[in-house]
């Protein structure tokens, strides 16, 4: 594995000026609110999650998805996404109207990575 000595940037040091929310992430929110379930028991401390996104656009650019769903389960689990240490994300192409988004969030197993 390649290792780069830099700086890894945030989105928010990617930009200047303000990101403002659509109507479309509004409503993606509140939908999501609804159809994450409430979890049982929830890890705390150190996360790895797992993510499998069903799209329909072979254009849809994985790391895209991440964010926004991301965001979404953390607010309705109550953890700060800076928690989770390992992501698995797949994406899957499936017919339009047949997308989904399948999660599992688990304490972090992996500790540090060596090669």
């Amino acid at each position: 594995m390649e290792t780069i000595r830099i700086k890894p940037l945030t989105v928010n040091q990617c930009f200047q000026g303000r990101h403002y929310i659509t109507r479309e992430f509004e409503a993606y929110r509140e939908a999501l609110a609804y159809l994450i379930p409430k979890p049982k028991a929830f890890p705390i401390g150190k996360l790895d999650v797992k993510y499998e996104f069903g799209v329909s656009a072979k254009s849809a650019d994985g790391d895209n998805l991440i964010k926004a769903f991301q965001d979404c389960l953390a607010a309705k689990y109550g953890f700060n996404d800076r928690d989770i240490y390992h992501w698995d994300v797949t994406k899957v192409l499936v017919k339009k109207g047949e997308e989904y988004i399948k999660f599992s969030i688990k304490p972090n197993a992996w500790g540090k990575i060596e090669e």
